[in-house]
């Protein structure tokens, strides 16, 4: 089964100019999902020189992976922020979610985009199963989320029982659904003109100051202010230092979706969660001949699961448990940054350097969020979440155990990894399809296999902070177990916060090995 997202089957891509010059803007937008062309449009239209850059394929990184669910209910339970932020900056932080819905939907009303808006409600369940048993504290803790999220000012409804489910849960009214791509695509043809530029396959290579310039594939771009909408942020000039400890603050975790054909009217067109740690979702969307499922979880901290494969397969029986007649045609994994308190970092990280990372579960929502925050930032209007999600935050009641908890996995992962630097044996034991690390000539080399028997050498050192990387199963790349950077098979990056590649892996001949000697 394919492992393509289903945002990118049938439709062709929209694709952009290759970056070959240098050029002056008012501002450079680094990264080409909805972060960075939601900022870029915005800027755009506030009168802005704006140049957006993308490494690959503008809506091709984690944009696209996702199970596309627009909701302004976060990943940390309403009571869960009320009791670490405080009940007004709980509801600041879901306003804020609802804020970025109405804006996605006022650019595809005023720009008449194709992308299939809808909205649509969301439900919180204690389990995504038939016929759960739910006990009386699942039953009260659903009524409590209800009642706080309800004086808070948001449509809330306790229901006794959810049709399909036959269970307990909270409605949430004002929620929302699209096709991410295609909504990122036909935004960002918007973008160019009047001065402004959008560029693919322009990999960004450092941040200058005095003056400030980004350099991308060899050019320098000089710029008043610069945007960094990575997934997980670029060092800039923030400096090797100061950029590694922000993010030891991020937690890279893959998430797995697969997507089904199911009966008409099987389940309510919504998208749903449940109470579970870590949690599924579920996206159902209505069809004239048939509905579609969008079922995910099985999340793990990137790179510390053995069997990923087994994940998709988990997942597989959970849908078919819920819906007997669902025929799964598709299924893909992507990658959330998940942060110790719960919230996205969004703000000046540097002096003109702007970043936004550790979206959570709500990439899309919190997203447009971060780039109306940029846009303020850029034109020098307030912005009532810029203190509440500032990087350098002061009001964090929570999460510094999670902080030291998450953290323990690096140098766990560094240490074990280089007493034990791989299997000995031969290139020939790695099969079609397959990925192994062995020891080469005395090095860590990450060895795979394509269907067609081509075989890759790469170090198997991470070049973010040296942990060795794991082979994925299930989607054929090498990950890092310490901070979540992804690898191609063939060593090019896919995610940070790496951001070269894996060098090559050149066998050493005897004549080289006299040069080492001499």
């Amino acid at each position: 089964m394919t492992t393509k997202p289903l945002w990118e089957q049938g439709k062709k891509r929209v694709a952009f100019p290759e970056l070959k010059a240098g050029g002056d803007y008012d501002i450079v937008v680094v990264g080409g999902g909805i972060t960075g062309v939601t900022t870029a449009y915005l800027l755009k239209q506030a009168g802005r020189k704006v140049c957006l850059l993308e490494k690959g394929h503008v809506a091709g990184g984690e944009t696209g992976h996702t199970s596309a669910h627009l909701s302004y209910v976060t990943d940390s339970r309403f009571s869960e922020l009320v009791k670490n932020f405080g009940v007004e900056e709980a509801g600041l932080v879901w306003s804020g979610g609802g804020a970025a819905i109405d804006l996605i939907e006022r650019l595809v009303t005023d720009n008449n985009l194709d992308c299939d808006f809808k909205r649509i409600p969301g439900f919180l369940v204690p389990h995504l199963a038939p016929n759960h048993k739910s006990t009386s504290k699942e039953t009260d803790d659903l009524q409590a989320d209800a009642q706080t999220a309800r004086d808070s000012g948001f449509e809330a409804t306790y229901l006794d029982s959810i049709f399909a489910l036959h269970e307990p849960g909270v409605r949430f009214a004002d929620q929302a659904r699209f096709h991410p791509v295609k909504y990122v695509q036909a935004l960002a043809k918007l973008i160019p003109g009047d001065g402004s530029d959008v560029f693919e396959q322009a990999e960004v290579s450092e941040v200058q100051d005095d003056p400030l310039e980004v350099v991308a594939n060899g050019f320098s771009l000089r710029c008043q202010k610069v945007i960094i909408a990575t997934h997980v942020p670029l060092m800039g000039k923030a400096g090797f230092l100061s950029a590694s400890l922000f993010q030891t603050k991020l937690y890279p975790y893959s998430s797995y979706v697969i997507s089904a054909k199911i009966p008409r009217k099987a389940m309510t067109e919504a998208v749903y969660w449940d109470l579970k740690e870590p949690y599924d979702y579920l996206r159902i969307d209505s069809g004239e001949t048939h509905d579609e499922a969008i079922l995910g979880g099985e999340d793990h901290k990137t790179g510390q699961e053995s069997d990923t494969e087994a994940a998709f397969q988990r997942l597989e029986q959970k849908l078919l448990r819920l819906l007997p007649e669902a025929k799964i045609d598709l299924r893909w994994s992507g990658q959330v940054v998940e942060t110790n308190d719960g919230l996205p970092y969004i703000g000046e990280i540097a002096k003109n350097q702007f970043v936004a990372t550790g979206f959570s579960g709500n990439g899309l929502t919190f997203g447009t969020l971060a780039a109306m925050m940029a846009s303020d930032y850029v034109v020098g209007r307030s912005n009532p979440w810029s203190d509440l999600l500032a990087v350098e935050r002061k009001k964090i009641k929570g999460g510094a155990w999670d902080y030291l908890t998450e953290n323990l996995d690096f140098p766990y992962y560094f240490v074990r990894d280089w007493l034990v630097r791989g299997e000995r044996g031969s290139t020939r034991s790695v099969k079609r399809g397959e990925g192994k690390v062995l020891k080469l000539d005395g090095q860590s080399v990450a060895c795979s296999r394509d269907e067609s028997g081509k075989l890759s050498q790469c170090s198997a050192v991470c070049t973010h902070m040296g942990c060795l990387v794991r082979w994925n199963n299930a989607e054929k790349t090498w990950d890092c177990p310490c901070h979540g950077s992804r690898f191609a098979a063939t060593g090019e990056v896919i995610g940070g916060p790496a951001e070269e590649p894996l060098p090559k892996f050149r066998k050493q001949t005897k004549k080289s090995e006299k040069k080492l000697k001499s």
